[in-house]
């Protein structure tokens, strides 16, 4: 039986979180490197911007911190550069908030699970292989076939939960 793994955890007092950028850095650059693409330097500090938070993070939210930097960043430039690093497998789209958050494990396959917190925002992220198969399988019984699977469950962190 596949194990499920917290490869993004509810960070809230547990770590610090400049040492999940900077692993997260590095794990774009090697990332980029074995693929042939360039993590040019707005790749990179969108990339760094998403991570900034475990919260997840919208695009105009990166362009507004970006034309504080840069006064010729626009929208395209932000949506270019969340495009690559979600085609890279750098980042996750959280569809129900419109919102993108950094991934636990860079070049893992696009399924996953997410736990959303409704109080605090942060996201948790899960690898449950069992889940996916599941999934898969209830979908094959009604004769869907699923090209990606990503899971998003809303409810409270065990922080928020034990601190009401």
């Amino acid at each position: 039986m596949a194990q499920t793994k917290l490869l993004r955890e509810f960070s809230r007092g547990k770590h610090r979180h400049s040492v999940c950028i900077d692993e997260a850095l590095a794990a774009a650059e090697q990332t980029c490197k074995e693929g042939g693409h360039r993590l040019t330097p707005v790749r990179r500090r969108v990339l760094e911007l998403v991570w900034a938070g475990h919260g997840p993070v919208k695009a105009y939210d990166v362009l507004d911190i970006l034309r504080n930097e840069r006064s010729s960043a626009a929208p395209p430039t932000v949506y270019r550069a969340l495009a690559f690093l979600l085609a890279q497998g750098l980042v996750h789209k959280i569809e129900s908030l419109n919102a993108y958050v950094g991934c636990g494990k860079p070049g893992h396959p696009d399924s996953g699970q997410f736990l959303i917190c409704s109080d605090c925002g942060e996201v948790a992220e899960l690898d449950d292989p069992e889940l996916v198969r599941l999934v898969e399988e209830k979908a094959l019984q009604v004769g869907f076939s699923i090209h990606d699977q990503i899971v998003e469950i809303v409810g409270r962190c065990q922080q928020c939960t034990s601190s009401h």
